[in-house]
């Protein structure tokens, strides 16, 4: 526990206070002076240290269970292959730029109606990923070759959905960085905003030490959106507003009440600049998403009943994409569990795992919420969560 807290670069203070235990118990526990915690505070314990593998936090062999690693999917093998591949001879013509984005406007239309969206976006990408490597090889000119680009970086950004807590973290970080790389070739202020966007959670989602990282990419890129925002188009603005909820979301993780809630207020100022039914197809920054936005700080922060405050606001059917809707059930579940309310997380996991099974299957949170139930007093409550946990893969049935 010692040696992954320091490799976080995490604080003893800072760690219990994300246990809402005393700096003191941290050290007895480490020191090995009391007795190991029981297996809802070790889930806890896990949670916060961002462990993969529960073994590699107790020890203990036997207990491999994976947390924030979902099971690897059936096309990720595919997906690999194409990003890892570069043809330097072309054998054939590259689609039109406009072919493409049109593909791609189909993934992400596909990815937020589908309740599998990992299996629909894994079977698309392999040739979308080829293609669009191809369109930017053979760009006649320099206009061309930025179109292609731009491209390019969206279908790493798609890519980076697909990959995201599946076990590569070394694939992810290929695919962040190139497209990054590739939204800055093509001088798209759009496609250079959600590649930052993307990068900075993956680094928020690497742990504490990674904080300043992830704040470094949104506010650079924050920096660079500010004077294009008034000729920019909706899609523009939208992604300015979804990388200031971003410097927001750190910011809670970090456990800055005053400032995460400072970035929430800019976004929210930035989602009514927008029309009413505009729903950005790749960040779902929206009107309709500050609410779960608000459920989502407010749970970083560790504050209970804020959390289930801010979810009787939030509407959660006014979310259309099917993936992003079940996130905002798991968010909930968070937050009544942290507001005592353990039948009610159960009962709002199992609405999220209704709009979309892969989500949740995939969800840290949620798996943890699940197996610690799992463990519960009550025997209906056991129950239910063991049937959920048949249900994610985490029991056998």
């Amino acid at each position: 526990m010692q040696i992954l807290r320091q490799r976080r670069g995490m604080s003893r203070t800072v760690l219990a206070g994300f246990l809402n235990k005393s700096p003191s118990w941290v050290k007895q526990v480490e020191g090995g002076q009391i007795q190991v915690p029981k297996l809802p505070m070790i889930l806890r314990i896990a949670e916060a240290l961002r462990v993969r593998d529960l073994a590699d936090l107790t020890g203990d062999q036997s207990m491999h269970v994976d947390l924030f690693v979902g099971p690897g999917h059936p096309c990720l093998p595919a997906v690999r292959a194409a990003v890892d591949a570069f043809p330097l001879a072309a054998d054939r013509q590259a689609p039109p730029a406009e072919h493409l984005q049109h593909r791609l406007a189909r993934a992400w239309a596909a990815r937020h109606s589908a309740p599998n969206h990992r299996e629909v976006i894994g079977r698309l990408l392999p040739d979308l990923i080829r293609d669009a490597q191809l369109a930017v090889r053979q760009a006649d000119t320099g206009t061309e070759r930025r179109a292609a680009q731009a491209v390019l970086s969206e279908v790493y950004s798609l890519s980076q959905f697909f990959v995201a807590y599946q076990p590569d973290s070394a694939l992810l970080w290929r695919v962040a960085e190139r497209g990054m790389v590739a939204a800055q070739e093509s001088e798209d202020p759009h496609a250079i905003g959600v590649a930052a966007w993307l990068a900075a959670q993956a680094h928020r989602d690497s742990g504490p030490a990674h904080f300043d990282a992830a704040d470094t990419v949104t506010r650079e890129a924050l920096r660079y959106l500010d004077t294009r925002l008034p000729d920019g188009d909706e899609r523009v603005r939208a992604i300015a507003g979804a990388l200031q909820f971003e410097a927001g979301y750190t910011a809670a993780r970090r456990g800055e009440t005053g400032t995460a809630w400072s970035w929430w207020d800019k976004a929210e100022r930035t989602a009514q600049q927008l029309p009413a039914d505009y729903y950005h197809p790749i960040t779902s920054f929206s009107r309709a998403i500050m609410g779960a936005h608000a459920v989502t700080v407010a749970v970083e922060l560790r504050a209970g009943g804020e959390s289930v405050r801010q979810a009787a606001r939030a509407d959660a059917v006014t979310i259309p994409s099917r993936p992003r809707r079940a996130r905002h059930r798991i968010e909930e579940a968070r937050g009544y569990q942290l507001d005592n309310q353990p039948d009610v997380a159960l009962a709002t996991l199992a609405k999220a795992h209704e709009a979309a099974p892969e989500t949740i299957r995939y969800n840290g949170y949620a798996r943890r919420i699940v197996l610690e139930e799992t463990e519960a007093k009550q025997p209906e409550r056991r129950r239910r969560a063991s049937e959920l946990a048949v249900k994610l893969g985490l029991l056998a049935a």
